[in-house]
């Protein structure tokens, strides 16, 4: 264990994600983050039989509610902090006091931090959890508000609009001018297996009157943005932690090198890189709204004005996180595990150059887009400066798991999308046959 890092490993963490994505990389990442360094970790995920859940740094998986309301996860959690209290009693040491100890929270989406948020005051001070209100956390967390924070702070961020009817959203989109982004402000509400996206981008206005009449089921309102233009070195993120204090010393900015879907998804591929004018925008951001706890935020720099545009605000530790461990292993999780059991939190030593890569979505990303998105950089492919989301020397099955589970779902896709395209070629061939010829009583012979 590092020297300069002192644990509580008497004190457990409970990883929540409610979001049902088996390919979440973040959640394996934690676990790992946390495991290395003695704590128990332990997980509220999709399935016990999930990618993550073969890692060795994990002593429980444990399937998430039917339903992603907030009572049902409580008592979850009591549940689990109940079971593991009794193990920990099981191989207790004889001459301690027996005195239960607290259970450590880390929730991994949206959802899961605005429920945990709301319930913290039923939850303390059994489970630890930094202080954030569900109101809080919506000020950033949904699209729209977040767009009203900006505008109220002065931050730049692209230009927004929330259009009340279908034929409003053609309009704005016009003004906006096509092609726009399409968001959905609380995408924690979309349905799963309907095909709605969080984020779209929409490239006509016929596009922009469907998505808009998809409203009731997307559960919250469609908003829409001026796409700034992609390119190389433009997309940047922060990823930070404050503590108690309002102290945000484990705080750090990275480049986007690849993404997907390409240009405008999730980091496939992003490098530990100083960027001045993003750390400086972030932390002010975060001393103005006294944010505290683990955040993820993302910028894409305006060419035509030098401005650095807030983009997104994620509430919670962004899934490439671990781009930013220190030499000593330092990351946000970490941090959030010192702070809130009453342990100091070190300074954190830049890395820069530092590699994070995603194996299975860089491969898509490099599919659709050989070539690379930003300028190399002297000693950037030094060995050891690499952390891959899936593979580790020390945690190997979870990688092979994936892989296993990815390819599933690439075949599922493309057997998907053949059917579709069988079905549309079928259809389009009978709406071009000839019809049964008509005939008049004239053209008919008596027998």
């Amino acid at each position: 264990m590092p020297r300069r890092q002192s644990f509580d490993t008497r004190v457990p963490t409970v990883l929540v994600r409610l979001d049902r994505n088996p390919f979440h990389h973040g959640t394996l990442g934690a676990a790992r983050s946390l495991g290395r360094a003695g704590i128990p970790v332990h997980a509220v995920i999709e399935s016990s039989t999930s990618p993550v859940a073969r890692s060795r740094y994990l002593r429980s998986a444990r399937t998430g509610p039917a339903t992603t309301s907030s009572a049902a996860l409580t008592e979850l959690l009591v549940r689990i902090a109940e079971e593991i209290g009794h193990a920990g009693h099981a191989i207790e040491d004889p001459a301690s006091d027996g005195a239960s100890h607290p259970v450590l929270v880390l929730p991994l989406d949206d959802i899961s931090a605005l429920a945990l948020a709301r319930r913290r005051a039923e939850l303390a001070p059994r489970f630890l959890l930094p202080e954030q209100t569900e109101d809080q956390l919506l000020r950033v967390a949904d699209k729209a508000a977040l767009a009203r924070t900006c505008a109220a702070l002065g931050l730049p961020h692209p230009r927004t609009e929330l259009p009340t009817g279908a034929d409003e959203a053609a309009a704005m989109a016009w003004s906006l001018g096509l092609p726009v982004v399409a968001k959905w402000s609380r995408p924690w509400l979309l349905p799963a297996g309907r095909g709605l996206r969080s984020t779209s981008i929409v490239g006509s206005l016929a596009e922009v009157r469907e998505l808009y009449d998809r409203t009731p089921e997307a559960g919250s309102r469609l908003l829409l943005q001026e796409l700034l233009p992609a390119g190389r070195d433009l997309d940047w993120f922060f990823h930070g932690y404050v503590d108690s204090a309002g102290r945000c010393a484990t705080g750090a900015t990275g480049r986007k090198e690849r993404s997907w879907p390409d240009g405008a998804g999730l980091t496939a591929v992003g490098r530990w890189a100083a960027n001045p004018a993003v750390d400086r925008a972030a932390r002010e951001l975060l001393d103005a709204l006294g944010y505290r706890g683990v955040c993820d935020l993302d910028f894409r720099l305006d060419r035509s004005t030098g401005a650095y545009h807030l983009l997104d605000f994620n509430p919670r530790p962004g899934a490439q996180f671990r781009l930013f461990a220190d030499s000593e292993g330092l990351d946000v999780v970490r941090a959030a595990h010192l702070d809130l059991t009453g342990r100091p939190v070190p300074p954190h030593s830049p890395a820069y150059g530092r590699r994070f890569v995603v194996e299975n979505y860089a491969a898509l990303s490099l599919v659709a887009s050989p070539r690379p998105r930003c300028a190399a950089e002297p000693g950037a492919a030094r060995p050891g400066r690499t952390e891959f989301a899936w593979y580790a020397a020390d945690d190997p099955v979870p990688a092979l798991a994936m892989g296993l589970a990815w390819l599933s779902h690439l075949l599922r896709k493309a057997v998907g999308a053949v059917s579709r395209r069988l079905r549309s070629g079928r259809a389009r061939h009978r709406a071009t046959l000839p019809g049964p010829a008509r005939t008049t009583p004239d053209q008919l012979t008596q027998r």
